[in-house]
């Protein structure tokens, strides 16, 4: 049995805090200086350029790249023969990311009580932490900021097996085409298709944290990726709302064996700055 300290677990995912907001990916620079290239509208050129620029001066400067830190929503695949010492890994993963947003001067979002006086808790926390039992003696963390923004306009829909393809389809446009410039596009979707209410959630933040340059790897899904993302750009709503060929970066689709009568499809959407750092301790 492996033992890993809680004060590593600390000081790392204190560091992916800031990384996470610092460093947008590569992945997603690649795909941002790609539309700019193939934009035909002045302004949508002008809006992908800046994003690039605020991208680069983010990452030399060590400072934000967009004002809203996000919530912290931490993956956790934890081996099956490590044990965390010197701590409760839930209050160690807490305790990483109150230190990383006062020392990275992030912005502090969460409010202690969702309904009731809404007081700020002044450090980020409580994460939003998902679990995941793997074999082996090795411990992953992914941290992902989640900005409000691209966050209110995420939906689910308990569908009907009848609805099929289409009616996936159908349901990622017109949620697309209703947010509008709202989650600051360009967006990345993330679908998650089966499993059950909270499952398809969780699928569908979960394919965020795969890079936007790869599939599905099963070929029929990622065909369906690509057909909604051509539809998507063709809704002409553009970065930042201001029209072009560019509403969306990506699509990714995760999905999950379901019930029989039942077909569930959540949609989480993510705004250009698909922040998310990862470390395998």
């Amino acid at each position: 049995m492996r033992e890993i300290h809680a004060t590593k677990i600390i000081d790392i995912v204190s560091k992916l805090c800031q990384e996470a907001n610092y460093n947008l990916g590569e992945d997603v620079i690649q795909a941002l200086k790609k539309a700019c290239e193939s934009e035909t509208k002045p302004i949508a050129r002008d809006v992908l350029q800046q994003l690039i620029d605020n991208a680069s001066l983010a990452k030399s400067e060590n400072i934000p790249m967009c004002q809203d830190c996000g919530v912290a929503v931490v993956f956790v695949y934890v081996g099956q023969d490590i044990h965390v010492v010197g701590g409760d890994i839930t209050k160690a993963v807490n305790e990483g990311v109150k230190k990383g947003y006062n020392e990275g001067y992030l912005r502090k979002s969460m409010v202690k009580n969702p309904i009731i006086e809404r007081i700020n808790t002044e450090d980020n926390t409580p994460a939003v932490i998902h679990y995941r039992i793997i074999p082996g003696d090795k411990l992953k963390i992914i941290f992902t900021p989640k900005g409000a923004g691209s966050e209110n306009m995420s939906s689910l829909k308990m569908m009907k097996p009848a609805d099929g393809v289409e009616g996936i389809k159908k349901f990622v446009l017109q949620k697309v085409s209703n947010a509008g410039p709202n989650p600051c596009p360009p967006i990345v979707l993330g679908i998650g298709i089966g499993g059950n209410f909270e499952k398809a959630a969780i699928l569908a933040k979960e394919s965020l944290l795969r890079p936007i340059n790869q599939h599905n790897p099963d070929p029929k899904i990622a065909s369906l990726e690509k057909e909604i993302l051509n539809e998507v750009n063709l809704l002409d709503i553009g970065p930042a709302g201001f029209g072009g060929k560019t509403t969306a970066l990506a699509v990714n689709i995760e999905t999950y064996p379901c019930h029989i009568g039942s077909l569930p499809v959540a949609l989480n959407i993510n705004c250009h700055a698909a922040r998310h750092k990862e470390v395998i301790i």
